[in-house]
């Protein structure tokens, strides 16, 4: 755990998520996640968490094991496909991570989360923090859209806004 990490962990307030993600941007993310789910059966949550605090800070929890918590907490794995995503932004570090569900995971490399992981990234280096997610929610309906097809009348299985932690 180093000292420059729990420095921007401490100092990154809500504040400077609402300036990240101002009211509209998170209107425009959910609009693309509903957008996004009329053309596939799975389900996209995208989740930004400010910075760690407490315990989890001081235990230096990365941004993986915090978004797979988060996937738990907001429960992405309860669908009827087990095809639920989770974008999940820890801002402090700009750290990205995708967490899917079993069903989309056996069809899905590694890779190519990753990928779009640093695709996001590096919209976020350059201050793009809505586009930076609406590109990821784009990347993630294409691999959605190709493993499960639309089917019938969309069903909405998980909520479309966005959480800010």
């Amino acid at each position: 755990m180093g000292i420059k990490r729990i420095g921007r962990h401490l100092l990154l307030n809500r504040w400077r998520v609402r300036r990240a993600f101002p009211r509209q941007a998170l209107t425009n993310i959910e609009k693309a996640i509903k957008a996004s789910e009329a053309l596939h059966t799975g389900q996209i949550r995208f989740a930004v968490e400010g910075a760690l605090d407490g315990v989890p800070l001081f235990k230096d929890q990365s941004a993986r094991a915090r978004s797979i918590d988060v996937f738990a907490n907001l429960r992405v794995w309860d669908t009827e496909n087990s095809n639920g995503v989770l974008i999940y932004l820890l801002l402090a570090d700009r750290d990205v991570e995708i967490v899917a569900d079993r069903g989309i995971n056996e069809k899905v490399q590694q890779a190519e989360w990753e990928a779009i992981c640093r695709l996001m990234e590096t919209e976020f280096r350059a201050g793009n923090f809505e586009g930076g997610v609406l590109t990821g929610v784009a990347a993630v309906t294409r691999l959605l859209a190709k493993h499960f097809p639309a089917s019938g009348a969309p069903r909405n299985e998980l909520p479309d806004k966005p959480v800010v932690m």
